[in-house]
């Protein structure tokens, strides 16, 4: 990201702004209903596309596109530079990046009441295919984005490689590895969570040495911080190449709001939203801004403070991907949210993913028939004991702190024979891989799936290969086969006879122009569930 003296008056020039990688058209929105009056005729300030273009959630016969017309992405009000009039925007699809093959345009409304984003599902495009796609606004083009549809549910895919990323603190680390990531030859990312953070920033913006207004700096709790908090998250060129180079599966974890929240409770002492309506307040207003600049599709569109992010996607035959919420619906954490082995985590009934999330998930599972069951979601499955020797200690926010929850989740997966189980997971800000025993206080329990853990994007800085922490829970548990605490993410590819994961790291972070390279690969097999290295 250009160094700049004030990031309240953005210099990011229009070289920046239009990334590398295709030619640029006519573009897509979706539309909404809106009081405001239509811009007739919209001039700007600046480019209308700083904030990028991005595509999500695939389907076999298509995607949905985002973007949002923010020519001032860090104006202290929130409005991305906006007037408070609708503005209609034209999008495109086409099999080439140069757009002679045009399959699929429209128009649509970009509102100020969804801060001026537009999400446009498009449909009716052939499955297992790129696309290229574009926006406009009174001619004005956007980035070109590229994108990839889902394989038919009946194709017998004979390859897929995707991305995992999660923890993404701006004032702790540069992007690098999303502009790494952008030159992968990836079909999808997932991302799992804390694609913001919400913690008071300083006034020099952490490790990016910028200037920050007080508005930006202060902890978000409004609509008009929230988005002020995404904007300066979104607006790096790192992440708008990442957005423009692959679709994106998202599911969000804590920070979004506020750390270790649940349900409707604050966990941030003393602070004004401990009442319950408060913090569904909010909520409420994290949610939306959640929503406005990323690429979701409708269901996730929020009702108050309540949003659907759970759901399905398969591809082909090969593999189902079973996207959990693991925030939203959980009991409180056990023991004061305390690292222990208190006996209130063993409480009967306690609940990670709510009664009617887990009944989707287990006749999802059940009824699968693909090669791989796929689980990604964000805070770590299996066991993770703290200290090595006599005693034990468990972090309450894991689904230790839940154990009738993994109980019941492990038992399941077991009973109706799931194919394949693979858990993917963020929140740890470290790599590992772990084999998921169905009792991991029996060395010699059956093996029911496997766990692998992406480190963070950019949170906690540089980190290290294997810090104390790393070796304290490699002595602790013997499941766990391998951790590292650098900074990174996750490259898998599965086929048939096996599902590979590598685990990609960078040196250092806290500036930019990091080399990346493969700290190490793990692969399981189809029907031999357990991990090997590589």
């Amino acid at each position: 990201m250009p160094q700049r003296a004030a990031l309240d008056s953005p210099m990011i020039g229009r070289r920046d702004l239009l990334l590398t990688g295709g030619a640029f058209g006519v573009g897509a929105v979706a539309a909404g209903l809106s009081a405001a009056p239509a811009w007739a005729a919209p001039t700007f300030k600046d480019h209308p596309f700083a904030l990028g273009v991005a595509s999500g959630d695939p389907w076999p016969d298509g995607v949905v596109l985002w973007t949002r017309l923010a020519p001032e992405p860090l104006a202290l009000d929130g409005s991305g530079g906006m007037p408070a009039r609708k503005v209609e925007v034209g999008w495109e699809v086409a099999a080439d990046e140069r757009f002679r093959t045009v399959v699929r345009r429209g128009r649509a409304f970009a509102v100020p009441e969804l801060a001026h984003s537009v999400h446009v599902e498009v449909h009716g495009l052939r499955p297992d295919r790129e696309y290229f796609y574009r926006f406009r606004v009174r001619g004005t083009l956007s980035q070109v984005g590229r994108t990839r549809t889902a394989p038919a549910p009946w194709a017998r895919t004979r390859r897929l490689s995707f991305a995992v990323a999660s923890c993404q603190a701006w004032f702790e680390g540069f992007y690098t590895a999303y502009r790494h990531m952008a030159e992968e030859d990836l079909a999808v990312v997932f991302h799992l969570g804390d694609y913001i953070y919400e913690n008071q920033i300083s006034p020099t913006g952490g490790i990016r040495n910028v200037a920050l207004a007080p508005e930006i700096q202060a902890k978000p709790f409004d609509l008009t911080q929230y988005r002020l908090r995404h904007a300066l998250h979104r607006y790096d060129p790192d992440i708008i190449a990442a957005h423009q180079a692959h679709p994106f599966v998202m599911v969000w974890d804590d920070h979004e709001i506020d750390d270790n929240w649940v349900s409707d409770i604050s966990k941030a002492d003393g602070e004004p939203d401990v009442d319950p309506e408060v913090f569904r307040r909010r909520k409420a207003a994290a949610a939306q801004a959640y929503y406005e600049n990323l690429p979701l599709r409708r269901p996730a569109k929020p009702q108050g403070a309540h949003t659907r992010l759970y759901r399905r996607l398969r591809y082909g035959r090969l593999a189902d991907f079973h996207v959990l919420d693991t925030r939203q619906y959980r009991a409180d954490q056990a023991c004061g949210d305390r690292t222990s082995d208190c006996a209130d985590r063993l409480t009967p009934g306690r609940t990670v993913l709510g009664p009617e999330q887990e009944k989707w998930l287990y006749e999802g599972l059940g009824d699968s028939r693909a090669t791989w069951n796929v689980i990604p979601q964000q805070i770590p499955v299996t066991q993770v004991d703290t200290v090595p020797g006599a005693g034990r200690a468990f972090v309450m926010d894991f689904w230790d702190g839940y154990k009738p929850a993994r109980d019941r989740l492990f038992a399941e997966i077991a009973e109706r024979d799931v194919r394949n189980a693979v858990v993917l997971t963020g929140d740890m800000h470290r790599h590992m891989a772990a084999d998921l025993k169905l009792d991991f206080d029996d060395p010699g329990s059956r093996t029911i799936g496997v766990e692998f853990v992406a480190t963070s994007i950019s949170t906690k800085m540089d980190g290290e290969d294997l810090d104390q922490g790393g070796r304290n829970l490699l002595a602790a548990n013997e499941h766990i086969k391998f951790t590292s605490y650098q900074r990174g993410y996750l490259r898998c590819t599965l086929d048939e006879e096996a599902f590979r994961t590598d685990f990609r790291v960078l040196p250092y972070v806290t500036r930019p122009g990091a080399p990346i390279s493969t700290r190490t690969s793990y692969v399981t097999e189809n029907g031999n569930p357990g991990l090997q290295p590589a």
